[in-house]
């Protein structure tokens, strides 16, 4: 019956028209939702590249300054006696 139904509107040159139109404005929206979304996925791992960058910024300055520490409580001693502290 839907098949029937469907045959007879396409049968009219206007139907086609509006269902030829139909599809096309139908295929242009999900392409636009299609890029919207490939968008925001990209605006996410931008910012969790960041974060990532930020934080392993933060790790390397702490391990230089773990590795410009004293090693012992002598030389912080004389550390502090020069002045370099």
């Amino acid at each position: 019956m839907i098949a029937a139904l469907l045959t007879g509107i396409a049968a009219s040159p206007w139907a086609r028209v509006a269902l030829r139109y139909g599809a096309l404005a139908l295929t242009v929206l999900l392409f636009l939702l299609s890029i919207r979304r490939a968008g925001e996925r990209a605006g996410r791992l931008a910012e969790r590249l960041e974060t990532m960058e930020n934080a392993n910024d933060v790790q390397r300055q702490m391990l230089d300054a773990a590795a410009r520490r004293p090693r012992d409580r002598g030389e912080l001693a004389e550390r502090m006696r020069d002045g370099r502290f």
